[in-house]
């Protein structure tokens, strides 16, 4: 499952992977821990040969319980500071460093190679797993999305959110090492006229009618 931020990949993910019997795996937040892990070290985050230089360093293990996800580097674990500003700010630019990329790609292949389980985040369909057998590619408005994000964050503002939003888009479609985009094959599914539930129902009926 792939979409931009606030399109609802992950409550749907969890809630498709959890009334399925499946495993969950949260690629995006492999990239904020090692974001999260960068910005520990010190690595100057504006220069892609410095964090191409350690990306193979970080050990990050995930958990795949769609109850309970877990993200840890090293054996600490990292699943609130990983949704902090800072991170945020900061993930797409990493996520861009190509070595970056080919490393948690083959983490995530392995996580996935043991089968049956719903995996989320901006180049599944298209790079990590192009032969998985239901691809979905969730949208919502500007608007929703935002509204979204601020609901689930304090401090902040629609505005600024749609503001963010807007650039960290504008970052993961235009990077050069596999961009988001929509899959060949997947459905794309507009989210912002409906729950989370109906979004839920619509992608549980896709995996009936494909499997």
């Amino acid at each position: 499952m792939d979409g931009p931020s606030g399109s609802g990949k992950s409550s749907v993910s969890r809630g498709v992977a959890r009334a399925l019997g499946l495993r969950y795996l949260d690629t995006g937040a492999m990239y904020r821990a090692m974001t999260w892990w960068m910005l520990q070290q010190g690595v100057d985050l504006t220069d892609p040969a410095a964090v191409a230089a350690r990306a193979g360093e970080p050990e990050i293990t995930c958990g795949t319980d769609p109850d309970g996800p877990s993200i840890q580097v090293g054996g600490v674990d990292v699943a609130g500071p990983i949704r902090e500003a800072e991170v945020t700010g900061a993930v797409s630019v990493v996520a861009a460093v190509p070595e970056v990329r080919a490393r948690l790609v083959q983490l995530q292949r392995e996580i996935i190679g043991a089968g049956d389980i719903v995996v989320e985040g901006r180049d599944i369909g298209t790079v990590v797993a192009p032969d998985a057998a239901v691809k979905v590619y969730l949208t919502a408005s500007a608007e929703a999305r935002a509204l979204r994000r601020t609901a689930e964050l304090a401090g902040t503002t629609v505005e600024a959110q749609q503001a963010a939003m807007a650039r960290r888009d504008t970052l993961d479609s235009t990077r050069k090492a596999d961009p988001l985009s929509m899959a060949d094959g997947a459905v794309e599914l507009d989210t912002t006229p409906l729950t989370l539930e109906e979004v839920i129902g619509e992608v549980l009926s896709l995996v009936k009618e494909r499997t």
